[in-house]
């Protein structure tokens, strides 16, 4: 297979997966999928631009960028979302398995050994604690959009303050024994 088949069907491909889920999941994890985008391009064209990787063949229309970012990564978060939203420990637990077979397999052997990606001056490693960042940015951002962030947040920094008037007088369990 060619690298610009290739790329095409990582771009392509996951889409199709969509039809398979529901409407309104679509419609609930949309913005945080569209936010991986702009995440990964805004990390990706820092890292051009401080030398830390290099593109050597893309999709024909994308210049410097991977149709990865454009197909897999949204479509992945959506499906991620789509399963372990909710369920924190299992969302991270999941996100740490497919960024190690990213940074090592992908990034680090595949993509280079087809002459479509190289790390330069950034090792695997690292690429793995950045998309710690990444996909703990993009759970806060989830949990923000559902309204789940602000009700945390309050309770935290909300002090208990209570007036005097609504403190009752008497703690007495014997009154309610005898009604």
């Amino acid at each position: 297979m060619t690298n610009q088949v290739f790329s095409w069907s990582i771009f392509i491909a996951p889409w199709l997966t969509l039809f398979f889920m529901k409407r309104e999941e679509i419609k609930r994890y949309m913005p945080v999928a569209l936010l991986a985008i702009v995440i990964t391009t805004i990390i990706h064209d820092t890292g051009i631009g401080l030398g830390f990787w290099v593109v050597r063949e893309t999709a024909f229309p994308l210049y410097e960028m991977l149709p990865y970012f454009y197909g897999l990564i949204p479509v992945l978060t959506l499906w991620i979302f789509k399963f372990t939203n909710g369920r924190f420990w299992i969302y991270v637990i999941t996100n740490i398995i497919l960024d190690i077979g990213f940074a090592f397999y992908l990034l680090g052997n595949m993509f280079p050994n087809r002459g479509i990606y190289a790390l330069v001056g950034i090792t695997s490693t690292q690429v793995l604690l950045l998309n710690l960042g990444h996909f703990t940015l993009l759970y806060v951002f989830q949990k923000w959009q559902e309204g789940e962030l602000v009700t945390v947040a309050k309770n935290l920094f909300t002090p208990k303050l209570y007036s005097a008037a609504t403190k009752p007088f008497f703690n007495n369990n014997s009154d309610k024994a005898e009604n």
